[in-house]
């Protein structure tokens, strides 16, 4: 291990122990590229296209949820194996904890950890036949509505097979990683990361009958705005995101380059999701 990547949130704590972490690394003789995550809010995914050195042996995310997916944002459709360590609140994509970082990092640098590949999704946005964005996800794309209080209509299709109209306060698209975030918050279900499908969620639809879905991960679905819909905002992972409106045309599908999450020994999904959730470990 020669080069390492190390993507600190903007936060004071998470600077401290990232100057601790570059002078352990520096002292084995690990050559360190640290990156500061973005300032909160959503950025335009055409401002956001940092070159990230290929030759990576793995990247150290110090952060929350939020800092994990602008690094995951940042290496794009590399290789490059990722780490994530607990500085905020939720931490569902950390493996480890602060206080375990220079242990974790012990195990990398002796191999002892294992890879497990976590999908996402290829999101095309296309107007008037042309693609004006095309972007990996890891999480979710949202159609949501702005600050005028009225429903979005979202025409929906399953490989040109049209399903329905969601009308509703917006729509989720996830992958069973972001099964545990926004869409969950909506409704949606949980969806172990080996579980091959995608997520639909509605957000606070009109129609009671409008639940959430699990279609196979093969399929792609065709969103579109109906005539006239304005004050419509498509984000992606909650990091980036773009104002679309009835001329815009949403395409996801999965994508063809998973992103390889570490994995430590002794850590188990099922137990990071029953903390997180709060889950009874015994009978009442």
């Amino acid at each position: 291990m020669k080069k390492v990547g190390l993507f600190v949130k903007k936060d004071k704590k998470a600077a401290q122990k990232a100057d601790e972490f570059v002078s352990w690394l520096k002292s084995k003789k690990i050559e360190v590229v640290r990156k500061e995550s973005l300032p909160p809010g959503l950025h335009s995914p055409a401002n956001n296209k940092i070159s990230v050195p290929q030759e990576l042996s793995c990247l150290f995310v110090l952060g929350g949820d939020g800092t994990f997916l602008s690094a995951v944002r940042w290496i794009g459709d590399l290789n490059i194996p990722v780490l994530g360590v607990k500085f905020g609140k939720i931490g569902f994509l950390a493996e480890t904890a602060a206080e375990n970082l220079f242990t974790a990092a012990e195990k990398i640098i002796n191999d002892d950890y294992s890879i497990k590949r976590r999908m996402r999704l290829k999101v095309d946005v296309v107007r008037e036949n042309k693609t004006i964005i095309s972007v990996p996800v890891l999480n979710d794309i949202v159609i949501n509505r702005g600050a005028l209080a009225r429903l979005a209509d979202v025409e929906t299709h399953i490989d040109d097979h049209y399903l329905t109209t969601f009308r509703s306060d917006g729509l989720i698209v996830a992958t069973p990683t972001g099964s545990t975030a926004y869409s969950l918050a909506a409704g949606g279900p949980v969806i172990h990361p080996d579980v091959p499908g995608i997520i639909i969620t509605p957000i606070c639809p009109f129609t009671l009958t409008n639940r959430p879905l699990i279609v196979p991960d093969s399929i792609r679905i065709t969103l579109k705005l109906a005539k006239g819909a304005s004050d419509i905002k498509l984000t992606f992972d909650g990091q980036e995101g773009l104002d679309i409106d009835d001329r815009d045309t949403i395409i996801v599908r999965k994508g063809s380059h998973a992103l390889n999450m570490i994995t430590l020994p002794g850590q188990h999904y099922f137990d990071v999701l029953k903390a997180k959730l709060r889950w009874s470990g015994g009978r009442a």
